[in-house]
């Protein structure tokens, strides 16, 4: 029997039920400076109908997926660095995705720009967030590992201003109820830190949603396009081996105002495997059957921390923040 195999079909009680959630990643192709709201999210409800009709229990979209990525240039024009930004989720346009998620009875988790209100006044953070199939928020993630720079770089073919037009996440790594399993989210950047896996791990995480926009060149680094590719994959597929989950990996591909995007939206099981993979640069939907029970070998295993570590001969502390 393969490994994929024993994914589908872990050993299990004969009166135990399948935690099977089918996903579906949905990639998409570029957005343009000049689309709006509507267009954007006319898109997105054709990839959740496309997946509602192959029966799926949740769509994975990209990072920041209802506007172009413009931290790729610097803003100059307040109004204009401001409409890039969500007040309230759902608002506007995007209330139709969360009313035809719900119509549908389908689940998302969706990535967006966030503008909150606070008693200190605006902050600004890269967030996702967790929709159930009833069309209400479950929970919410806001990115911790905020790359790029703050000072604008003429001589750069295109900038990278997360560090600018966002604050590192307060939220920590959460890990949610659903699907009869516990879900976690993380944003681009967090695959390729090993304590993002970790802190989820250790709070029992079984599917990580994690939505990208990755450039296929980075001005500041040497790796080639090929070099980038095989990172993408790689830290995706330590982090799902190491800490037993399912990882899904949904990407922004093609070419934007520019910038070529790196795609490799993927989904990845328990054992470190890629089971799909999109094939094209525009949107696309990849669906694989998760089977959460497969988790369980790894956590009760080899990557058992109370088996296999004594944390406190090291000074480790293993309880989740």
């Amino acid at each position: 029997m393969s490994a994929l195999e024993y994914l589908g079909n872990p050993p299990i009680a004969s009166d135990h039920q399948p935690r099977i959630v089918r996903v579906a990643a949905a990639q998409l192709g570029p957005i343009a400076k000049q689309e709006n709201r509507e267009q954007v999210v006319k898109r997105l409800t054709a990839l959740l109908q496309q997946a509602a009709a192959e029966r799926c229990d949740l769509v994975v979209y990209p990072e920041m997926a209802l506007t172009t990525f413009f931290p790729h240039w610097e803003v100059s024009d307040p109004a204009e660095l401001e409409s890039y930004y969500e007040k309230a989720m759902p608002e506007g346009p995007v209330v139709r995705l969360f009313e035809e998620a719900a119509r549908l009875k389908i689940s998302f988790s969706l990535g967006y720009a966030e503008l909150a209100t606070t008693p200190q006044g605006p902050r600004h953070f890269n967030s996702s967030v967790l929709v159930g199939k009833d069309g209400g928020i479950i929970g919410k993630y806001r990115k911790v590992h905020l790359p790029g720079h703050v000072d604008i770089r003429p001589q750069d073919p295109f900038q990278n201003l997360e560090k600018l037009y966002f604050e590192v996440g307060d939220l920590g790594f959460p890990v949610f109820e659903a699907f009869g399993g516990k879900l976690g989210m993380c944003i681009c950047n967090d695959r390729r830190w090993p304590e993002t896996y970790r802190l989820m791990a250790l709070k029992g995480v079984e599917l990580i949603t994690l939505g990208y926009n990755t450039p296929l060149f980075n001005p500041d680094q040497t790796q080639s396009p090929e070099q980038r590719r095989f990172h993408n994959h790689l830290c995706m597929q330590a982090g799902a081996y190491q800490n037993s989950t399912w990882v899904v990996g949904v990407a922004k591909a093609g070419i934007e105002e520019g910038v070529e995007m790196m795609a490799g939206t993927c989904i990845i099981a328990p054992t470190g495997e890629i089971v799909v993979q999109t094939r094209t640069l525009g949107d696309e939907l990849v669906v694989a059957d998760c089977n959460l029970d497969a988790c369980t070998p790894g956590k009760r295993g080899e990557f058992d921390l109370a088996l296999n570590r004594r944390p406190e001969h090291y000074g480790l502390l293993v309880e989740a923040a």
